[in-house]
């Protein structure tokens, strides 16, 4: 049995067993990748493909448990790899990166531009997902580490170090009456049509438990997974908006208005998150040090000196 094999097994996985699409994927022609399989499968002796005529369309349970050890195998030669790696060429590479919009839109910028000019020859990659694409991204290693607030801390086959808490904030278009409420309460909120994230994204569902225990129903009439589709749609009337509150910006938003929500939503740990058994090079470790010390609460970043 050779990794190739196992490469070409996993790669087959990922693209939806569509060979030609596999064999994009890891540089090789698909004659290559099919003999790769067929090889794999005679050597084994059993079947790891369901198959519609000529065609793969599936694994078997066979194939399913091959898979997840061929994925583990690929993970340890990459950290053996890693290691030489760090030791000839310590400072150059590429950080792959899985986090949400929210994260890639308001947080991450000044840790990238903090983490650039101490190694300026490391290409970065940021893939945007839900959160359960995340929690993907980190257990199969697309990504080094994943960076969102639901699923990742929850996994326990992942290492999950909590960086920052966040909370919500209410905005509107200026003028609108519900800015005029004093106290603003989740009562006066369910007055109006709300706009907010999709459940499963950015602590939604946390945020509609915590309407439900008050008895309280709000008139969601749109929900999107990009905090800047809430405000465009706020912007048109629709509604009032519920978002981070990392997303708001005083100079870009200078149409709307914010009020914070902290003190009657439930607080939100954003999680950096990667496989247990991935060994991590020391740039890979120092953009984790920098979220540790760069973002504190509600998403606010300081130099780091």
């Amino acid at each position: 049995m050779e990794l190739r094999q196992l490469n070409s097994l996993v790669a087959l996985a990922e693209s939806g067993f569509n060979v030609t699409l596999a064999a994009k994927q890891i540089y090789l022609v698909q004659s290559a990748v099919s003999q790769h399989l067929a090889q794999l499968e005679r050597e084994l002796g059993t079947q790891l493909f369901v198959r519609k005529g000529k065609r793969l369309i599936a694994l078997t349970a066979a194939g399913e448990e091959v898979l997840n050890y061929a994925r583990q195998a690929l993970a340890i030669r990459e950290n053996i790899l890693a290691v030489g790696r760090d030791h000839v060429e310590e400072s150059s590479g590429i950080l792959r990166i899985g986090t949400t919009h929210t994260q890639a839109r308001y947080v991450l910028p000044a840790v990238i531009r903090a983490f650039r000019q101490i190694f300026p020859t490391v290409s970065l990659q940021i893939h945007q997902g839900t959160p359960q694409q995340l929690v993907e991204m980190a257990l199969t290693d697309r990504a080094d580490f994943s960076i969102c607030t639901e699923e990742l801390g929850e996994h326990s086959s992942l290492n999950a170090i909590p960086c920052y808490r966040w909370n919500r904030s209410l905005i509107a278009l200026k003028g609108h009456p519900v800015l005029s409420q004093k106290p603003l309460s989740m009562e006066s909120i369910c007055d109006y049509p709300l706009i907010t994230y999709t459940f499963g994204f950015t602590g939604a569902n946390h945020m509609q438990i915590t309407f439900t225990r008050a008895g309280l129903q709000p008139n969601v009439v749109l929900t999107a997974a990009d905090t800047d589709v809430i405000k465009t749609y706020v912007r048109e009337g629709m509604g009032v908006g519920l978002i981070a509150s990392m997303a708001y910006s005083a100079e870009q938003d200078r149409d709307l208005e914010i009020r914070d929500l902290g003190n009657m939503l439930p607080w939100e740990t954003t999680w950096v998150a990667y496989h247990k058994d991935k060994y991590l090079r020391r740039y890979q470790q120092k953009f984790i040090d920098l979220m540790e010390s760069m973002v504190l609460e509600n998403g606010v970043t300081r130099t780091n000196s």
